[in-house]
């Protein structure tokens, strides 16, 4: 298990596609996390750092895709990363776009 200092080094960034943002209207939230966490830490770090209750997580690793560049030829991957979908309680809410 992979020991993380702050809640922030465990969540990366907010996922804003379609698909995501027709979830939160379920209450379900997309983050980039960090490859080590686990879905305990995840739920922490986002009931820390948004103040709100995480009724379950979900989690995804996602593989890189090949990659080659044009001219030289180089082949090559896009680095791997890890999703997490966590579902609030009813009657929270997180505002992404808050600024």
């Amino acid at each position: 298990m992979a020991r993380f200092d702050h809640h922030e080094d465990v969540l990366l960034s907010p996922i804003l596609t379609e698909e995501a943002w027709q979830r939160m209207e379920e209450r379900k939230y997309s983050f980039r996390v960090a490859l080590g966490a686990n879905k305990i830490q995840i739920r922490k770090a986002v009931e820390h750092l948004f103040d709100v209750k995480v009724e379950k997580v979900w989690t995804a690793n996602r593989k890189g895709k090949p990659r080659r560049e044009r001219l030289s030829q180089l082949h090559g991957r896009t680095p791997r990363w890890r999703k997490a979908i966590v579902r609030l309680a009813p009657g929270d809410r997180i505002d992404i776009m808050r600024g």
